[in-house]
């Protein structure tokens, strides 16, 4: 057992990635636009809270599970087969199918007619979905440098927040629209309500971003290791257990962030819409913009700043960058859904989605520098699993429970926001403060000689 886990520390110290060309950075755009796709076509439905519960019957509660369970449960629990898969496999054609999989099942979504059709749609909408971040991130990690890893994780990681904005500006101007019109008619489907066909416009044009997937060139897998993919499970399962102190920290520290991320923004809409009486064609395209340009922004400066500090010898940069966002986030992510004034709130929601999101690129950065790469998309697609299962699969439905059984009020809405939003910081802080000292063990760890590493 000792030499196996000796060859397998040679295998991952081996290798070295090149700086990087042109058609690295051409790779982080086409996946930044997959990323954004991907978030348009889960993030839509926050939009149409009113009219999907007023023609399928049904509570807040039951829609957050529309919004976050449906989607996240397959899309976690397929994650890290298809992150062990992406290991051994060409990932540009996963990532390739799983856009074309996913674009189909978001057509779908506008087919639906009755609460349990349109569950199973956004299920289908996960499985296609979790087959993009883990592989995309161990793309990455071949493409690009440590020193540039920060930033091209951050620019691909801003899909998030751009994909978010458009769907609130897409989605408010459309759902207005085709709400002003009755709804359409389409020839064999029949009739459509705006939500439905909503769904059917954002989901087409995700089938084009598929063919644009396979102009890329699969990269030589690079780095510490030129036998990537042939880890065993064991091996794989031993690494984590060893550095398991770590990444329990990282993993639920971030999905603490996502949670309050995900209980906020899931309900931003509706908040403005229910609390202040703004309408749905107004705060759409607000919300939209505040998320497209905040939020991109705040994943850029989380990436740029790890690399800062990573350079200038914090070996926890990518830990101390999304600390210091947690922190700056918590105060204000607490605030403002409470402030009376609606313009108010709406400027405070610029620095909670900076801040909301300029942890994130650190911590896919952090991740792919404390893995081997032998075990980089299946540890990226653990990640994704406790942060997604815990941030899309809880985040919106722990603010519905908190509106439904505590405060017992739909206009108690913001009171629900702030309370997920105080929870998940305090808990974001504490962990990730407690992740930076294990996470400089484990990079140390693996800089070490081979013979000394082993040890």
């Amino acid at each position: 057992m000792a030499n196996r886990e000796a060859n397998t520390e040679i295998r991952v110290q081996q290798g070295a990635v090149p700086a990087a060309p042109p058609m690295a950075w051409y790779a982080v755009g086409i996946l930044t636009v997959a990323y954004t796709f991907s978030y348009i076509d889960r993030q839509i439905l926050s939009l149409m809270v009113g009219p999907i519960r007023a023609d399928l019957g049904i509570s807040d509660s039951a829609f957050s599970l529309l919004h976050g369970l449906a989607f996240a449960v397959f899309y976690t629990l397929l994650g890290v087969p298809i992150g062990r898969l992406a290991d051994r496999r060409n990932r540009r054609n996963i990532i390739a199918l799983g856009v074309a999989f996913w674009s189909l099942a978001t057509l779908c979504c506008g087919l639906a007619r009755s609460f349990w059709q349109l569950f199973a749609a956004r299920v289908a909408v996960g499985v296609g979905e979790a087959a993009l971040s883990p592989a995309a991130y161990s793309m990455l990690a071949d493409l690009f440098p440590k020193e540039k890893l920060g930033r091209a994780i951050g620019i691909y990681s801003s899909g998030v927040f751009v994909g978010i904005g458009l769907s609130f500006i897409i989605g408010g101007v459309l759902i207005a629209t085709i709400e002003a019109m009755g709804g359409i008619t389409l020839p064999v489907v029949g009739h459509l309500a705006a939500w439905q066909a909503t769904f059917i416009i954002v989901g087409a044009p995700g089938l084009l971003v598929a063919l644009f997937m396979l102009t890329l060139k699969e990269p030589e897998r690079r780095g510490r290791g030129d036998l990537v993919g042939s880890m065993p499970v064991s091996e794989v399962i031993a690494y984590a257990v060893r550095n398991r102190r770590v990444y329990a920290l990282h993993f639920v520290g971030f999905a603490m962030i996502t949670l309050m991320f995900n209980g906020i923004m899931a309900w931003a809409a509706e908040y403005f819409i229910r609390i202040h009486g703004v309408d749905r064609g107004t705060i759409g395209p607000q919300l939209g913009l505040l998320t497209v340009v905040f939020g991109g922004l705040g994943i850029i400066c989380g990436g740029l700043f790890s690399d800062w500090l990573s350079a200038r010898g914090h070996t926890d940069a990518p830990v101390k960058a999304a600390l210091t966002g947690a922190i700056c986030l918590t105060p204000v992510a607490v605030t403002a859904t409470l402030v009376p004034d609606p313009r108010l709130s709406l400027f405070l929601f610029a620095p909670v989605l900076f801040f909301s999101s300029f942890p994130f690129g650190p911590a896919a950065a952090g991740l792919q520098l404390m893995t081997p790469p032998a075990m980089r998309a299946q540890m990226s697609a653990v990640y994704l699993f406790v942060v997604n299962l815990t941030g899309i699969g809880f985040g919106g439905t722990a603010t519905a429970l908190v509106t439904d059984f505590v405060f017992r009020d739909d206009m108690m809405l913001h009171w629900s926001i702030a309370t997920i939003a105080l929870v998940g910081g305090i808990l974001s802080i504490v962990l990730l403060t407690f992740a930076q000292k294990p996470f400089r063990r484990t990079i140390a760890e693996l800089s070490a000689p081979v013979g000394e590493a082993a040890r």
